[in-house]
């Protein structure tokens, strides 16, 4: 059969629509025309984000809750001939009816609550984890006890210690050696640690293995294994994820904190800075009388601190706040003393050796604290960064004096009464920023507030380094600063008079609703020239050194394309970093040829 003219034109039209477009290489419109697409296999194209190893969906449990019924239209249609007993007998048991129909839904009610309440119990592996089977549960078991045979107690650097003239050659050696190692840092494991955006994270110091844990935003502790052989998983097709896309290494996740939404965030983590089988008897019997033995902290914003024993698997409840809410938390060298920053702009001091430890509240602030840290060669020297723009770098020695209360330092006993029990005053003293702003201006309080810098906008955080002597504090300015302390200074006890950063960086900090803070984090390696690790908005992880010279820009365009917000490196290896965003998908940093 001919085609018509109109049929032939039609077609004419089409295949110089068709030359056209391929002429404007306007390949997907050409090829809705009919034109055949070329094959691009040759092309370039971005990675696509790691396929998580585990596709269990999170379902919130939600408690049935009996719903209200109007009263009026469940009543039966009384009888015109009814008897004045069988009415009364009818309404009774109307009433009994509704009174059991009230208390089921009450008693559903306070279930539910009940469920949305932070857990203050002791919780073992199988309720923090109770989406995973009992081969996953043994297998991090068997991590965690082959990372716990060794001691790794927290090392502290000297004061002097990497320390040189203007111009000292051997200084700008340490520089240039160091910049050549971490530049040759790459990404070699990725994975979906979190379910989460992570908000926290800390890098275990064992050096054959690479255990980092990652906190979130609901509640959930991360612990990643990153160089760990991943178990072959399908996908929902039955076949195996390409490698590029796979997840890398080993990763649990535990549910720390309760409930598992934004009201428990894992603001911080820490490990234990000693090993409690190192300690005397006396200290292991006393806290809550259990050996813990390589300890793991979070504070959260269900306002509790849980420690989890990397041996017996047991989270047990440390501290807990009736309405405060937690945002840092930090730990001496000797590991028997917390200080918890909180969000009234208040500083809680507890004696971990004690059996409930109670804290003494000082309300250094009149806005949130973000962040604390004790000086690792002085722990009584602290450091806070607040939301009313101040750094404020406090002796404790001298704040632990309001009241009349004794002095408390690493090396004495808990406080307690002459009849053995523990001094009520001590372990419930609460003093308000105004009490604290008298007692500053008194000759008592003199030297208790050593130095103060105001930034121009809130203070997110600020740092001591290994050594003691320097500081990185970050702001919503958009400003890194230093300060390099003399350790003269430090060891007076007068108000440092010219307390004053010596560098000041630019750096984009402004991460906004959905991306967490931006914190300078130094190296705890006391090894190695003092440097510090930073998310970068343009989805780089920056280092920086104590002087402020950009050591390495590490980033990875293929692979990467989120902010790395959260970061950390490891305790004893230098060329090891990691980094955590948005989604929960976290990244180690090392070496090409140790991936």
């Amino acid at each position: 059969m001919s085609k018509t003219a109109y049929e032939l034109e039609r077609e004419a039209n089409i295949a110089r629509n068709r030359a056209l477009l391929q002429q404007l290489d306007l390949k997907e419109a050409a090829v809705s025309l009919g034109a055949p697409s070329k094959s691009t296999s040759n092309a370039k194209t971005k990675a696509k984000p790691i396929q998580p190893a585990k596709k269990r969906k999170r379902e919130d449990v939600e408690e049935v809750v009996p719903r209200r019924q109007s009263s009026r239209l469940k009543k039966s249609v009384p009888d015109v001939n009814e008897s004045p007993e069988k009415k009364r007998k009818r309404e009774q048991e109307e009433e009994e009816r509704r009174l059991k129909e009230e208390e089921e839904r009450a008693a559903a009610e306070e279930r539910a609550k009940e469920a949305r309440r932070p857990r203050h119990n002791d919780l073992d592996l199988v309720k923090l984890a109770p989406d995973s089977d009992s081969n996953e549960l043994s297998q991090l078991t068997s991590t965690l006890h082959a990372i716990c045979k060794e001691d790794h107690p927290k090392r502290v650097g000297g004061r002097d210690a990497f320390v040189y003239d203007d111009g000292d050659e051997k200084e700008e050696g340490e520089i240039t050696s160091l910049k050549e190692r971490l530049q040759g840092m790459k990404v070699v494991a990725r994975a979906k640690v979190t379910q989460d955006r992570v908000y926290s994270a800390a890098y275990h110091p064992e050096v054959t293995k690479d255990i980092i844990c990652f906190g979130d935003k609901h509640g959930q502790l991360g612990i990643w294994d990153a160089r760990a052989l991943p178990d072959e998983v399908s996908d929902e097709d039955e076949e195996v994820s390409p490698s590029g896309d796979a997840e890398g290494g080993k990763y649990w996740r535990l549910q720390m904190h309760w409930p598992a939404t934004s009201k428990s965030s894992i603001s911080c983590v820490k490990f234990d800075p000693i090993n409690s089988h190192n300690a005397s008897p006396d200290l292991l019997i006393s806290f809550h009388s259990l050996t813990f033995l390589y300890q793991v902290f979070t504070s959260a914003y269900d306002c509790t601190i849980r420690s989890f024993s990397l041996t017996s698997g047991i989270s047990r409840q440390v501290f807990s706040s009736d309405d405060i809410l937690i945002s840092s938390i930090d730990l001496p060298p000797a590991g028997h003393e917390m200080w918890i920053a909180d969000a009234l702009g208040g500083v809680t001091h507890l004696d971990l050796r004690e059996h409930e430890p109670k804290g003494r509240w000082y309300g250094l602030s009149d806005q949130k604290i973000g962040c604390v840290s004790v000086n690792p060669v002085d722990p009584h020297l602290l450091l806070t960064a607040s939301n009313n723009r101040s750094l404020k770098l406090w002796d404790v020695r001298k704040l632990q004096t309001l009241g009349g209360g004794a002095v408390s330092t690493l090396l004495t006993p808990p406080p307690s009464s002459p009849s053995g029990g523990k001094d009520k005053e001590h372990e419930s003293s609460e003093y308000d920023n105004g009490q604290i702003e008298d007692f500053l201006k008194s000759k008592k309080g003199q030297g208790c507030l050593r130095g103060e810098w105001p930034h121009n906008k809130s203070v997110s955080s600020a740092y001591w380094d290994v050594r003691g002597r320097s500081i990185v504090s970050t702001s919503y300015d958009d400003t890194l600063r230093l300060w390099d302390v003399d350790p003269a200074t430090l060891s007076r006890q007068s108000v440092i008079r010219t307390f004053k950063p010596f560098n000041k960086i630019r750096h984009n900090c402004q991460t906004g609703k959905w991306l967490t803070i931006l914190r300078a984090q130094w190296t705890p390696n006391p090894d190695v020239y003092p440097h510090f690790t930073i998310g970068n908005m343009d989805h780089s992880l920056d280092i920086f050194s104590s002087k402020g010279d950009l050591l390495a820009r590490l980033s990875d365009k293929q692979r990467i394309t989120a902010v790395q917000a959260v970061t950390c490196s490891h305790p004893n290896v230098v060329e090891r970093a990691a980094s955590g965003n948005g989604s929960g998908r976290c990244v180690l940093w090392a070496p090409s040829d140790d991936s």
